[in-house]
């Protein structure tokens, strides 16, 4: 069977598996491999079977497609051990075995499968463990597996990590030839496999699903009892032929899972050996194991609760943050409108120019807004190249240089003309000065404002030490107070009021960091402030070309 299996990104462990005639998309969409990670596009690649082989192509995804590290523009031929990446997510193609999980469970009537209910216990929070002739060795063996459970369930870990490992805890104590862990039940829903797991696999023929008996399932769903059973089959899979007439008693065991008032699903375990039967302590103790899985699930939903209401929180602080700012650019587009608007009535060329300045800078405001929101929610891929600094900052300054001769503020540039080129990505550099060039031509006063922007080359002059590069933005302006420069870098926060969204610097530092570079800030009261921008001139292998893990901030390379 041909398997893709997730070796990295949120759904590690992941496995699934290719129909030999159906087409598999893996994407986000609903007709999709179900998939987690938000890096993968709804429509991101398409795996299509041909005479037995698989072949794969990329519908036009925001982070490519990657076969063995190399983007695929084309529709390519999978061999065994392929790595595919699409987003964060990696993939492994190959052939491997069913997964016990992938098995079927059928519930038969009481006229299929005969079966009663020998006895019962209560599955709650006041359940024991029964005495056995042994008490001590048993309590000792007992104790075990719930310190075991406890350890397993205190994890956090996600909903099917924690069923198997609970399936694989119940296995090696209780000794099952066939068990399953079935989720919902409650009401009208139909309750369904989770995981599913045999000892042993079929001694002919294809794989047969795992029976389990709707009486006692519905005995320990409705009525929150775990079930004990042990009866003459009539089951007509026992009847198939003579290696397996033996298997004529069955003993199994169905523990409810619950928390409280609330059942997850039920916990099924079972024998067919002649001489085997569980006992009233087993099931004492598998109504423990499911009181302590409800539980952990239980956990598992508040603790998806609060990351789902932390998250709106930080939606609407966001929408909060940015609304104001929207509100102040919309309002200078619409001052602007109206005085090209009456410049045009009039035929007066020279309001409607005064206009036009007003809209520009509006405009110019809201692309870095948006480049800003862009590159802050989804950091794109770094695309190195050697570039020289110097001419970098030169087409920076010049963004700016309309702005500063409005203020009357001088915009020095100076970089060192012997500077060697820098492996970065010129596009993310470019917009990370441009965030504090902004920022500093703000900051400074009419007429009397200075910002100089400048670039350097330190050689490591240590054994070890390694060579950098630095980009410095210089202001005369009012400085930032020290109770603030702890927090400038933090998103959404801002020094400007209205006029500020506080993503700018955020945004510089995930740029710089991304390049395995820092930035550092400079500043008193009164005397300016100075951020330095500090990148290592060999990346080195931090920088690796077949990450897709984010997208790109926009279809340009630089702001407008």
């Amino acid at each position: 069977m041909l398997i893709l299996s997730v070796i990295q990104g949120p759904d590690k462990g992941r496995t699934f598996e290719l129909p030999d005639t159906e087409p598999q998309m893996i994407g986000r969409s609903s007709e999709s491999l179900p998939l987690t990670d938000n890096t993968v596009s709804r429509r991101h690649a398409e795996l299509t079977p041909d005479d037995g082989e698989w072949f794969i192509r990329d519908l036009g995804s925001q982070n490519g497609t990657w076969v063995n590290g190399v983007r695929i523009t084309d529709r390519q031929r999978l061999k065994p051990g392929d790595q595919i990446r699409a987003g964060a997510t990696l993939f492994t193609y190959g052939r491997g075995e069913k997964k016990p999980g992938r098995q079927r469970v059928r519930l038969v009537r009481p006229d299929q499968m005969d079966t009663s209910i020998e006895r019962s216990m209560a599955s709650n929070e006041d359940s024991v463990i029964l005495a056995e002739p042994e008490p001590r060795q048993a309590a000792v063996d007992h104790l075990r597996v719930i310190y075991n459970l406890v350890t397993l369930t205190s994890r956090l870990p996600n909903r099917e990590v924690l069923l198997e490992g609970v399936m694989d805890l119940v296995f090696s104590e209780f000794k099952p030839e066939r068990g399953c862990i079935l989720l919902g039940g409650e009401g009208d829903e139909p309750a369904h496999p989770a995981v599913v797991r045999q000892e042993r696999g079929p001694l002919e023929g294809p794989e047969e699903p795992i029976h389990v008996s709707r009486t006692i399932l519905v005995h320990a769903l409705k009525k929150g009892e775990g079930v004990l059973s042990s009866n003459a089959m009539a089951d007509p899979r026992f009847k198939a032929g003579d290696s397996v007439q033996q298997f004529t008693i069955r003993s199994a065991i169905c523990s409810p899972i619950r928390f409280r008032d609330r059942t997850f699903g039920a916990i099924y375990v079972d024998s067919s050996q002649a001489n085997y039967t569980y006992t009233p302590e087993q099931l004492a103790l598998m109504n423990a194991i499911g009181q302590h899985t409800g539980l952990a699930l239980a956990n598992l939903d508040l603790y998806t609760q609060k990351l789902q209401t932390e998250r709106l929180a930080a939606i609407g602080e966001t929408v909060a943050s940015l609304s104001h700012s929207i509100k102040n650019i919309l309002q200078g587009l619409r001052g602007g409108a109206d005085v090209v608007e009456m410049g045009l009535k009039k035929d007066d060329g020279k309001v409607a120019r005064g206009g036009w300045a007003i809209l520009k800078r509006n405009l110019d405001r809201i692309i870095g807004l948006t480049l800003n929101m862009l590159a802050y929610s989804r950091p794109r891929t770094l695309e190195m190249e050697l570039v020289k600094l110097g001419p970098l900052l030169e087409d920076c300054a010049g963004l700016l240089r309309d702005q500063a001769d409005a203020k009357d503020v001088a915009l020095i540039v100076d970089a060192e003309a012997d500077m060697p080129p820098v492996p970065i990505d010129s596009g993310q550099i470019h917009q990370a000065v441009v965030n504090l060039l902004t920022n500093a031509v703000e900051a400074v006063e009419p007429k009397t404002g200075v910002v100089t922007v400048r670039a350097g080359y330190r050689a490591g002059d240590r054994p070890g030490a390694r060579a950098e590069a630095y980009v410095e933005v210089i202001d005369n302006g009012p400085g930032i107070p020290k109770e603030q420069q702890a927090r400038v870098f933090e998103p959404f926060f801002t020094t400007k009021g209205l006029r500020g969204t506080g993503l700018g610097l955020a945004v510089t530092r995930r740029i710089v960091e991304q390049h395995g570079g820092r930035i550092e800030l400079r500043s008193q009261p009164g005397k300016g402030a100075a951020f330095t921008i500090v990148l290592p001139v060999e990346p080195g292998s931090s920088i690796d070309p077949s990450e897709t893990a984010s997208s790109r901030a926009g279809d340009g390379r630089r702001p407008a």
